[in-house]
């Protein structure tokens, strides 16, 4: 007998139909070191339960974090209270679960065993190789670790029982370098769940090579041009596009793939899926509303292949629901799990040389006040290098990237095989577009 049978009793009584509760539990530790020494230290335990309810096919819903039979009989007045006033006439379900669930294993049982001393000392030797390694270097801003442990759990009355157990650790490494009076900040992290996977030493040269990298920088003559996107960049570039497979977006007329299924949208070079049930740190064999996941192409050879569903928006379309339903229970919403570019066959120095004379762009900032989702024009602040004579040359600073979100994917005509997972839940490479506006001096 569970604890949580109590709501599932007190929900029938007060004449709810289908009920169902999502439970998230978590556990973190962190740490920050500052001049050798740890200036910020923080445990933390998490617990939040939410409750949805139909009536008469209205969904009511409420949420709290804690639980008790108190609190059960809060969460059923309140879903009975909030069914009363809903104006939505969406389709609503309580899902009674899909015929089979893919296992997947998101949890490096090791980590919790490697003591708490021996990341801190970790931290320390980062700190200290960074101070060594470039006389440039007059600051280590932070070395920062958090650790997490969650579960993610749905029960409802259809009796569907589902879990998943997630683990994790982030380091990062601040830096501040100076040359004359120049100033320049930056840094470097590692996100995994396999500790053995954590090189100190490549950490730190990653944090102060991109850091004293951007000394030295200028604006570069306003033209079109030529231009690599580093992978790190163009992570972010596949999320605001890929938006626009979401179902929900399409049916409310605000999506850049409106009408577009089937048809090439982007480059033959371009093949992004979204793997759920790929093994990463981001695997989930079911969504938040309980329908099993899938691997599957978004686009495939530059062709839009499917939209991503929820259970709501499927309805609505008349089509089974992709398992990509990651709103709460307040608000459905669509998203992706893991997104994953296909990479090309050639090395970014490769890229270099068939560039000739262009742009390298290593980073873009103010994603979302530089980009109209409606119409997909973009102006970003960005920074990177000049490519000259098919060579990474000296760096740009304060320099702005311009054009069109769609029209960026159709010109992509390279793809590097540098592929890398970010903590953004996209794997991508370094990718080459035919051209594109810079604005410098």
């Amino acid at each position: 007998m569970s604890k949580y049978d109590i709501f599932f009793k007190l929900a029938k009584e007060a004449g709810i139909e289908e009920c169902e509760l999502t439970i998230s539990e978590s556990y973190s530790f962190g740490f920050s070191l500052f001049h050798s020494e740890i200036d910020q230290y923080e445990v933390n335990n998490g617990y939040s339960i939410s409750a949805r309810g139909l009536i008469n096919g209205k969904a009511g819903s409420a949420s709290c974090d804690v639980f008790n039979r108190e609190k059960a009989k809060f969460l059923v007045d309140e879903i009975v209270k909030n069914a009363k006033v809903i104006e939505n006439d969406d389709p609503v379900f309580i899902f009674p679960g899909s015929p089979k669930y893919k296992k997947v294993n998101t949890v490096n049982k090791q980590l919790k065993d490697i003591p708490e001393d021996r990341k801190v000392q970790d931290a320390l030797k980062l700190e200290k190789l960074i101070k060594e390694l470039d006389n440039r270097v007059i600051e280590v801003s932070t070395i920062a670790y958090e650790e997490s442990n969650s579960t993610f759990t749905i029960l409802n009355s259809n009796g569907l029982k589902l879990s998943q157990k997630n683990n994790s650790f982030f380091m990062y490494a601040g830096v501040v370098a100076k040359n004359g009076e120049e100033v320049k900040s930056n840094g470097s992290f590692v996100f995994d769940n396999d500790y053995s996977k954590l090189n100190i030493e490549e950490l730190a040269k990653e944090a102060v090579d991109n850091t004293v990298s951007q000394l030295g920088g200028e604006a570069c003559k306003s033209a079109d041009y030529p231009v690599v996107f580093d992978r790190d960049a163009f992570a972010s570039l596949i999320n605001a596009y890929i938006s626009s497979a979401d179902a929900e977006e399409v049916q409310k007329k605000t999506s850049l793939f409106i009408g577009k299924l089937g048809q090439k949208i982007a480059s033959k070079k371009v093949t992004i899926e979204d793997l759920p049930l790929a093994k990463t740190l981001f695997a989930r064999s079911f969504d938040n509303e309980g329908v099993a996941t899938y691997n599957k192409p978004i686009i495939k050879n530059g062709v839009l292949q499917t939209y991503l569903y929820n259970l709501t928006t499927a309805a609505k379309d008349g089509v089974e629901s992709t398992g990509n339903g990651f709103g709460s229970a307040a608000k459905s919403g669509v998203s992706p799990v893991f997104l994953r570019m296909k990479p090309g066959k050639i090395t970014l120095e490769e890229m270099f040389n068939k560039v000739g004379n262009g742009v390298y762009i290593t980073e873009i900032n103010g994603l979302h006040a530089g980009l109209d989702p409606q119409t997909g024009n973009f102006s970003l602040q960005s920074s990177g290098f000049l490519i000259k004579d098919g060579k990474k040359d000296h760096p740009l600073d304060v320099i702005t990237v311009s054009g069109n979100l769609m029209k960026l994917f159709e010109n992509i005509i390279e793809l590097s095989n540098d592929s890398k997972v970010f903590s953004s839940a996209v794997e991508c490479p370094s990718v080459l577009v035919k051209k594109l506006s810079i604005g410098g001096k």
